[in-house]
């Protein structure tokens, strides 16, 4: 197999406060025709640096060193001159960055920005333009492609933005797609889209495609080599195979160990101690010693440097030198047990016929002309000491639905209970200030939930004020250092400022800002979307534990399969504004009945299981401003019926705990 682009001996610094820093230590690494080769690791290790390194886009305090070599064509790109450089990128070497709305320009719209690259390199015009850029939208499944065409990058959601760079980087077919978190605000239904469409792409042109990720599952579906990176060096590279089911390096081993699942619902996550050394850091031969539980004293003294130890596989480790097999590694295999809570079905909130509609209004006197209909008639129940998780597809109303049950968003209709009492009804509303003490909401983004001119000491007394607690200064002080020690935060921050802390760190003092009232009920939105599988373990860990300690109630929003497996106690599929199905993990996770949750659960990447063909659920939730009359999800189910298309299915009771909304399993 030929090699499209290579490098041999990558080596960048950046220069900060008039020093040099090494970011990128002697890399090698070869993308073959038709093949992917994935990077994996943590924040901060280099992956996204080695992208930009190869396709010569590094910041202005970059550079490279000079053995460095990144061959493509039979040229050394650093070698090449900007301008020779702008006729490769796009057309031959294209990439997906990590950030769609950073990498769209805000001011021109979507078909501008498509027709961009088309003009430059295919010297195309007019009709023909359009209709290839329209056909680029349409195959990355963007719905109703000649509206999308004239709109702006802020009139889409972020999942659909994502598709918008995919769309530009494949619109020229290049020999080599570098794609640097290519899925990670997408959906399963459109991530499983997505890599059926590169796959597809790939075996047509024969493209190679450098894969950087942090899901394992899309990582094991897609790649056919993996190299794992930490601090700015290969650690461990070989076959997909060899990497996710015989891990050699400690480090691959524990973020192997570290994805949740349903079979370690009852332990705790493995986590990786401390973090990845910063820039500035003094880093020991081997970077990942002072984290690794089998260092010994030759690791902080020599570099370990990639060995093979079987075809097609490497690793950089001195566990596999002559002098490892005098020395007792310090691992401890005994897992940890996540603490479970006692309580045992007692209610701490109820919410019955929830509604939230939005009217959509025009022209001077701002007529209605019609209606968003987000949440259309949900009820729920939330136990003491027990999650409930929500799924569904971007745009089906989670959020929504999150947001209306603590009265961010005023209710259309329905009735909400605390303990069976009601506090919130359209008829008669009671105390709502006992409702926002008692129920509080983890955001899905903490950088922008959080204050940016307040410090941690002011975000965390907010809700004290509002509740006139711990008036006393140095009692206030001590609680708040009581709270930053239970998230697993250093006292001393107290006096810093959001934009100073990791996202990890930020998404912890989001947890610390929610349990300060003292809550009973937590709203988690998407809380582990944006993190690393290591700082998500730490995340989920100090969730379960603090719901044992405290039997809290969780209401956890998120489109992560795997992540919903290791939480969940009850699973509420939702659609298009309503709960088409429900019940208990292992119920909803072995045995869906909804067309719609078994193509939900089809969809999701499993490490370790190569799929020769991704099962993608094609077409687009319509629309909830004109949803149609009969099942919402009839026009994208392959065993509607015609009654699907005429009347909504009414509830059918699968067993105590376990219903669905579908005329598959109605008894009428």
């Amino acid at each position: 197999m030929s090699a499209v682009l290579s490098c041999q001996q990558l080596s960048v610094s950046l220069s900060l406060n008039q020093q040099r820093y090494e970011v990128i230590h002697q890399l090698d690494l070869c993308l073959q025709k038709g093949k992917t080769f994935a990077i994996v690791g943590e924040s901060g290790c280099g992956k996204s640096m080695t992208a930009l390194a190869l396709n010569q886009l590094l910041p202005e305090v970059g550079a490279y060193y000079r053995e460095s070599i990144v061959e493509f064509d039979g040229h050394n790109l650093l070698e090449l001159s900007e301008v020779e450089m702008q006729s490769i990128r796009g057309k031959r070497i294209a990439m997906i960055f990590q950030e769609p709305m950073t990498a769209l320009n805000p001011v021109l719209t979507i078909g501008q920005q498509l027709t961009e690259t088309l003009k430059k390199h295919k010297n195309d015009k007019g009709s023909t333009l359009k209709a290839a850029a329209l056909d680029l939208l349409q195959a990355v499944g963007i719905p109703e492609p000649k509206q999308r065409f004239n709109e702006y990058p802020h009139q889409l959601s972020g999942g659909m933005k994502q598709r918008v760079v995919i769309a530009i980087a494949i619109a020229l077919r290049p020999d080599v797609l570098i794609a640097d978190e290519p899925t990670t605000a997408l959906d399963v239904t459109i991530q499983a889209q997505i890599l059926e469409l590169l796959q597809q792409l790939q075996q047509d042109t024969g493209m190679a495609i450098l894969l950087i990720s942090h899901d394992l599952g899309v990582v094991s579906q897609m790649a056919d080599d993996v190299a794992v990176m930490y601090a700015g060096q290969f650690v461990e590279t070989g076959s997909v195979e060899n990497i996710i089911q015989s891990p050699k390096h400690p480090y691959t081993q524990q973020l192997l160990a570290a994805v949740p699942s349903l079979d370690l619902q009852h332990q705790a996550l493995s986590m990786i101690s401390g973090n990845v050394p910063s820039l500035t850091e003094a880093k020991a031969p081997c970077p990942f010693a002072p984290r690794c539980q089998s260092a010994w004293q030759t690791c902080y003294d020599n570099r370990p440097m990639l060995k093979v130890i079987e075809p097609q596989h490497q690793v950089a480790c001195h566990l596999y030198s002559k002098q490892a097999r005098t020395q007792q590694p310090m691992t401890n295999d005994e897992p940890l047990r996540s603490p479970t809570s006692t309580k045992k079905n007692e209610v701490a909130l109820r919410v019955q016929d929830l509604y939230c509609h939005f009217p959509i209004k025009k022209g001077l006197l701002q007529h209605t002309i019609a209606t968003v209909k987000a949440v259309d008639g949900v009820s729920l129940t939330l136990y003491k000491g027990k999650t409930l998780a929500l799924v569904g597809e971007s745009g089906c109303g989670k959020t929504s639905l999150g947001k209306t049950i603590s009265l961010l968003q005023q209710p259309t209709a329905g009735d909400i209970y605390l303990d069976e009492e009601v506090v919130f009804s359209l008829k008669h509303t009671h105390d709502l200030s006992l409702l926002r003490q008692q129920l509080q909401m983890i955001f899905q983004d903490p950088f922008s939930s959080l204050n940016p001119r307040m410090m941690v000491a002011q975000l965390l007394s907010e809700g004290l004020t509002a509740r006139g607690l711990y008036k006393n200064k140095d009692e206030r002080n001590a609680f708040l250092i009581e709270l930053l020690d239970m998230v697993g935060l250093p006292q001393d921050i107290l006096q810093r400022y959001p934009h100073e802390f990791s996202g990890g760190q930020r998404q912890r003092l989001s947890v610390a800002r929610a349990l300060a009232v003292n809550p009973k009920i937590i709203i988690c939105d998407e809380p582990t979307s944006a993190l690393d599988l290591s700082v998500q373990a730490k995340i989920l860990n100090l969730l379960k534990a603090l719901q044992a300690k405290h039997d809290l109630a969780y209401l956890f929003i998120t489109h992560d399969i795997s992540v919903v497996s290791y939480m969940a106690d009850e699973i509420a599929v939702m659609y298009l504004g309503r709960i088409v199905e429900q019940g208990t993990v292992t119920e909803i996770l072995n045995t869906p009945k909804h067309p719609y949750t078994i193509a939900l659960l089809k969809a999701v990447p499993i490490i370790g299981k190569q799929q020769t063909k991704v099962l993608a659920l094609h077409g687009e939730q319509p629309s909830p401003v004109n949803q149609p009359k009969g099942c919402h999800f009839a026009s994208r189910c392959a065993k509607a019926m015609p009654q699907c298309r005429e009347q909504y299915p009414q509830q059918s009771q699968l067993s105590d705990s376990h219903k669905v909304h579908c005329f598959l399993y109605s008894t009428h």
